[in-house]
């Protein structure tokens, strides 16, 4: 039987605009910095936390997941890789198959349009990917199972799909 891997995609959470600061460098927003942690809550309850993170080195990815990490049982380790800032398909797809084959559990920490297209070009266009296809909102994160290997990640299944807003916890 084929071990189930789980890959977990988020979206950083609410970023500040106002205080004129390169794009790298904008800090979260007052409703980033109240909803990240609502997504650590949600992951810990659901049992999604995960082994290893690859995070985006912008400061709002930083900050999100900081702020994520501080609600679960055990803050997984991270690596922070530049080459997810900004990503497409290919590099964040070359960031999961990077990882460990012990790992099962991974997270992806990063910017859109690179979150919903990775999900997307995974799980595909049906229905179960409705609300992914709409939007994939700042703090929000895919749950996706898949039965390949990381070094051999082509299809994934969306199995859930948090939205600060679906969450007050």
């Amino acid at each position: 039987m084929d071990e189930t891997r789980w890959l977990i995609v988020l979206r950083h959470a609410k970023s500040d605009w106002s205080a004129g600061l390169p794009d790298h460098e904008r800090p979260l927003a007052p409703r980033g910095l109240r909803d990240a942690p609502r997504l650590g809550r949600w992951l810990a309850e659901e049992g999604r936390v995960p082994e290893l993170v690859v995070c985006s080195t912008a400061r709002r990815t930083r900050e999100t997941w900081q702020r994520v990490s501080g609600e679960l049982p055990a803050p997984p380790p991270v690596e922070y890789d530049d080459d997810l800032y900004g990503a497409d398909v290919p590099e964040l797809l070359n960031a999961a198959r990077r990882t460990p084959s012990d790992v099962t559990t991974l997270a992806l920490v990063g910017h859109e349009p690179g979150v919903s297209d990775v999900t997307l070009h995974l799980a595909g266009l049906g229905d179960e990917t409705r609300e992914v296809q709409t939007k994939f909102p700042t703090g929000a994160a895919a749950v996706l199972a898949t039965t390949d290997t990381w070094a051999d990640l082509r299809t994934a299944r969306l199995v859930a799909f948090f939205r600060p807003r679906d969450f007050a916890g």
